[in-house]
């Protein structure tokens, strides 16, 4: 057989592994636990006996505060901040708002925002620029859980989401009876981004498709597994839980914060759960392929640890499971080469059936399943255009910040 042929054996069996032996991460079945079945019932039922009253059936439900970090998120508040304060809660709920730094007017909108619509408290504090050996968002949520703990009644929860997040109305109950009905820990839903632009319809898709299989949810939801993840945009933890794993100090330089936020909790003994999301929505555009590439890029080589080593394996690593299959079935069509066509074929279909359910999931077109080669070849460039970008010391650069490399930091 020919080199190519080879190589696209080594592409169908990474295949083989991938469709059956990791997680079956392809599979978007991971949802909220809870929602309409016998243990959310059962916890109800105890969270509503007929002779309380309302401010007794307030007490009865976990109370909860709302950090959001905010920086520079004018654009995008008016559609996300209503959705928390419109939560529709039975126990104790409030916001705290921190403003990193805004120069476009957040904090003061925020304020405006909750008088116009009411609903649940809000505070808006700012914390000022983050100490030697922190990221922003880390300070920020670092400087709202202190207010959360220092209010008249510590809450028993923390819910940290973005301030690019929407949430329907029933959310926050919803994470409640999920945590409290499975005796979980962390519950982190992956907000649905928005995919209404050429682009993001090429590139989202794929962003979650490649962290689930890079932290398969089935995985992370086992009890007792070694996987650990969660989606930043919405995590419910609980007070005690966060205190125990020093959340978010034993992580203050991560620039990828979600995923050392989980592992940070498992490490401490906690239950860890992850999902996509039903009721739960990500606002912010990303309208240009420049946008996209630059959420990417950010933290790509981040996540490969900043490691040389680990990058060219991963470029390698793409080459042969994603641009290799159309790759040998061109050589098949038009070289001749029948095993490489053949073999790159078989590759190519399994590939494009693992992508077909996160397409359905965000009601897309299941005829773009066979491009996501091309959306692969992307996200190589974005990966390796993250390593060039750090060493010309701009690695980790998000609104007006970069963050180098994380050193070793003492602890408080």
């Amino acid at each position: 057989m020919s080199a190519i042929a080879w190589i696209a054996v080594g592409s169908l069996t990474a295949w083989g592994w991938l469709l059956l032996g990791q997680g079956f991460f392809w599979r978007t079945d991971q949802r909220l636990p809870g929602r309409g079945g016998r243990a959310r019932a059962e916890y109800e039922s105890l969270r509503r006996p007929k002779e309380l009253g309302q401010d007794d059936l307030a007490r009865q439900w976990p109370s909860v505060a709302v950090v959001v970090p905010a920086r520079d998120e004018a654009a995008v508040l008016p559609e996300s901040l209503p959705s928390l304060l419109a939560q529709v809660y039975p126990g104790e709920a409030e916001i705290f708002l921190v403003d990193d730094g805004s120069s476009d007017g957040t904090g003061a909108l925020a304020r405006e925002l909750s008088a116009r619509y009411g609903g649940l408290p809000l505070t808006v504090s700012s914390p000022g620029e983050p100490e030697p050996g922190w990221t922003g968002k880390l300070w920020a949520v670092r400087h709202g859980i202190a207010l959360a703990r220092s209010s008249a009644r510590v809450p028993d929860f923390l819910l940290l989401t973005d301030a690019d997040i929407a949430h329907e109305p029933d959310s926050l109950r919803e994470l409640v009876v999920a945590a409290e009905s499975h005796d979980l820990d962390l519950v982190s839903q992956m907000a649905r981004l928005r995919v209404a632009s050429v682009w993001e319809k090429l590139v989202v898709p794929a962003f979650v498709y490649f962290f689930a299989q890079l932290y398969p949810f089935r995985w992370i939801n086992r009890p007792g597994g070694r996987t650990a993840a969660a989606a930043g945009g919405c995590v419910l933890l609980r007070t005690e839980t966060a205190v125990r794993a020093r959340v978010p100090d034993s992580f203050r330089q991560a620039v990828i914060d979600d995923v050392s936020l989980a592992k940070a909790v498992r490490r401490g003994g906690g239950r860890i759960w992850l999902g996509l999301a039903e009721r739960v929505d990500s606002v912010r555009p990303y309208p240009g392929l420049a946008d996209l590439w630059r959420m990417v890029s950010r933290s790509a080589y981040a996540q490969l640890r900043h490691s040389p080593l680990l990058l060219v394996g991963t470029v390698a690593g793409l080459a042969v499971i994603y641009l290799a299959p159309p790759a040998a079935l061109c050589a098949g069509v038009f070289g001749g080469d029948l095993p490489a066509g053949l073999l790159g074929f078989a590759a190519w279909a399994v590939m494009t059936g693992t992508y077909i359910p996160i397409l359905r999931y965000y009601r897309l077109s299941l005829w773009q399943a066979p491009v996501l080669p091309l959306t692969a070849s992307l996200y190589l460039l974005m990966t390796v255009d993250s390593a060039v970008q750090h060493y010309r010391g701009r690695g980790a650069a998000w609104k007006g910040r970069t963050y180098s490399r994380p050193e070793a930091a003492p602890d408080r």
